[in-house]
């Protein structure tokens, strides 16, 4: 283990000051309930803390019936498009979905095919760095956490904009459509400079190439030769519309909204959002799940025998395996009960993809832990609703076949995510000077989703 630096070390002196701020800092916890104060987005019953407005995206959980408030299976909106219906034209079609994904949540409306196909060419215009950028800026100083090297570079994008304070609307746009065309490349630059450097592995800074798409991309930067199949493609594309955008109250989003209302500029809101999405609590749940599965592959000798999997699962309830923190990571959700449409609709997509990598025997752990872990964590806890599998459950997994580092997972995340912050940015300056109820209400109406064929 390399030597800790000054800088870096823990004296006695700090670890005093420490306990000061531990003796001194401590706030009752009954009077969060003798004030009626909410400690995030959500209250203890999982109903959302109303804290605004929003049109971008909806999520359902529950449905009233009979006067009474019952759970349902999940549901997700983008702009009052059922994510089913989007991801099953796009699989349909065997397009890319994505860019299509981000104009809609931008710009309120699903884009016609010129429409897509000028917005893919403004992606592909931007989709470049600055000269010397990645010299200058990503290999002088490599970091193994690729979220701070996102942030860093965001930031420091801002020198390189002769208007980076002007939040006029149309430089907004600019801004966002510009951030969307990076952010792949300074994640794969920014995890290839630390290979580099830090794990002693070749170099490889690949150009983007314009006739590809944001998933295509991804992998064809990341992979020394660029060769990638179109399953793994289309799979990866799907990850980013699923992952683009979920309701105005998760924390990355939230902290979008605050942020620009203060009036700072795009750079400052997006380094923001990343800081959020950066917490273990938010963004790097899927590193969680998969590194779960390999304490549980090394443990369990059968994994076909159910009880011996079932037994692995009441241990890390009880603290006994993996992290000793008593979590089944990838199981529940702070807003769905009985299903979370996103994981439903990418474990479809799961087992072809095990097919052709030869792993469907990990496909077939996975889907049973899925069924017995509800049972499980219902036999052992009080919970307020019901548990079921969430995105993040598959698509570590899925990342895991396409052979992407796990340094990369949660950048991919915010890759997908800065579509769903741009229009949330978008939507709060545009409403700024209308009165916000003080997570998130949206009030659009659900739509019927119309194919790219009928849409000229």
């Amino acid at each position: 283990m390399a030597e800790i630096s000054g800088y870096s070390r823990i004296t006695p002196e700090l670890e005093a000051m420490a306990a000061a701020c531990l003796a001194n800092s401590q706030i009752d916890k009954n009077d969060y309930v003798r004030y009626d104060v909410k400690r995030g987005l959500r209250d203890l019953n999982g109903t959302g803390v109303l804290a605004g407005l929003t049109e971008i995206s909806e999520i359902v959980s529950s449905k009233t019936v009979n006067g009474e408030k019952q759970p349902c299976e999940g549901e997700l909106y983008y702009r009052g498009y059922r994510i089913e219906d989007l991801t099953r034209d796009i699989a349909r079609d065997k397009r890319f979905g994505f860019e299509e994904t981000a104009y809609l949540l931008m710009f309120g409306q699903l884009p016609t095919n010129r429409q897509l196909q000028e917005f893919n060419e403004q992606l592909a215009f931007y989709r470049s760095l600055p000269t010397n950028f990645v010299r200058d800026v990503i290999l002088k100083a490599p970091s193994k956490d690729m979220m701070n090297t996102l942030a860093r570079c965001v930031l420091t994008m801002a020198s390189y904009d002769d208007r980076p304070d002007d939040i006029s609307l149309a430089n907004v746009v600019r801004q966002c459509v510009d951030l969307i065309a990076i952010f792949p490349l300074i994640s794969v630059y920014g995890y290839q400079a630390y290979n580099y450097y830090k794990n002693g592995s070749s170099l490889y800074i690949h150009a983007p190439r314009p006739d590809l798409s944001t998933a295509e991309n991804i992998l064809t930067l990341l992979r020394p030769d660029g060769s990638y199949t179109p399953l793994e493609a289309h799979i990866l594309d799907l990850c980013l519309v699923l992952h683009a955008e979920h309701g105005g109250g998760n924390n990355s989003t939230f902290t979008t909204h605050v942020v620009t209302s203060s009036g700072t500029d795009t750079y400052s809101c997006m380094a923001a959002a990343l800081a959020s999405l950066k917490g273990p609590r938010h963004g790097g749940a899927n590193i969680k799940v998969v590194e779960m599965f390999e304490d549980m592959k090394a443990n369990i000798k059968d994994w076909h025998d159910e009880d011996e999997v079932r037994a692995y699962l009441q241990g890390l309830l009880n603290g006994e395996h993996f992290d000793h923190s008593g979590l089944i990571y990838g199981m529940g959700h702070a807003v769905y009960s009985i299903s979370d449409p996103r994981a439903t609709i990418l474990k479809s997509f799961v087992d072809r993809l095990s097919q052709e990598k030869g792993l469907h025997e990990e496909y077939a752990l996975y889907s049973a832990v899925e069924r017995l872990a509800p049972e499980v964590i219902g036999a052992k806890r009080k919970i307020y609703k019901g548990v079921s599998a969430n995105v993040d459950f598959y698509s570590g997994f899925v990342y895991k076949m396409l052979d992407l580092p796990t340094e990369l997972f949660t950048p991919l995340f915010a890759i997908a995510r800065v579509a769903g912050w741009s229009a949330h940015r978008m939507e709060e300056l545009i409403n700024m000077g209308k009165i916000i109820r003080p997570a998130y209400k949206a009030v659009m109406p659900h739509r019927d989703y119309l194919p790219m064929s009928q849409r000229d």
